[in-house]
């Protein structure tokens, strides 16, 4: 073999989470595919422990079956409202109709949870990708990361998986019933992957912890009816998603009571 051949993405050392080294850490991404087996185990134990609530929207299940089976890429927006939540989500996953995908789902995560080495190993199994905030780096500076990131997110698309976000950006300390402010990140996300190609759907997960209280109230879900056409303007897009991100909140509200 040559000396020059590429290596393999899988031989590759995963480097260090740090916004000085985000063009290692983002080419990194690019490629990086966890085993599979070990996501679905992941899975599987996180629904055994959590036990999520799932519910749908009428001909939700059916209507996301059909996307699964005709490989349709999915964006999958989630509001947010716990440091719990992509715990929770991974559990509903297992227990719902996005079970045949885990391992081909992408999930965007704040970079401060990659850096503890045994929770950055959870996590990197489970298929999360570092997100670089304005609020935690400065907005002018973590906004060219934000381009890398939607580059690798995609590119992922285009190579087969899915996306799963929380497009509110940070938890909601407000009202856990109404979905805050969205960035167009996910509508350009979204324009960008349709334009390489990959025409993505939206699937809306609404979340809720009820009146739950403790260290680990039980989650209630509920997944609407998937999007399959929208705008071509970002801005256009990501206010569509709001207004159906808080359908799937109402619905899951509903159903927490």
């Amino acid at each position: 073999m040559s000396s020059s051949a590429p290596v393999a993405p899988a031989t590759l050392q995963p480097p260090p989470v740090d916004f000085d080294n985000r063009d290692a850490v983002y080419e990194y991404y690019r490629t990086h595919r966890p085993s599979r087996l070990r996501a679905q185990l992941s899975h599987a134990i996180l629904a055994y422990r959590k036990r999520p609530v799932v519910g749908y929207a009428d001909d939700a299940r059916e209507s996301i079956r059909a996307l699964i089976r005709a490989d349709r890429r999915l964006i999958i927006a989630i509001n947010h409202l716990s440091v719990a939540d992509p715990r929770m989500v991974a559990a509903c996953a297992w227990r719902s109709v996005f079970r045949p995908r885990i391992g081909r789902i992408r999930v965007l995560a704040k970079d401060e949870l990659f850096t503890d080495p045994e929770q950055r190993a959870r996590i990197d199994t489970m298929g999360a990708i570092p997100v670089f905030r304005g609020k935690d780096h400065g907005p002018r500076a973590a906004y060219a990361a934000g381009q890398q990131l939607m580059e690798v997110c995609v590119q992922r698309m285009v190579d087969g998986d899915d996306l799963a976000l929380f497009p509110e950006g940070t938890c909601n300390e407000t009202d856990p019933t109404r979905v805050q402010t969205i960035g167009t990140g996910i509508g350009h996300i979204a324009a960008r992957a349709r334009k390489a190609g990959a025409a993505p759907a939206f699937v809306f997960l609404g979340l809720s912890y009820g009146s739950g209280t403790g260290a680990s109230p039980r989650a209630t879900f509920h997944i609407d009816r998937p999007l399959l056409d929208y705008p071509d303007r970002p801005a256009q897009i990501t206010r569509l998603i709001a207004e159906r991100m808080q359908r799937a909140l109402d619905g899951a509200v509903a159903a927490a009571r």
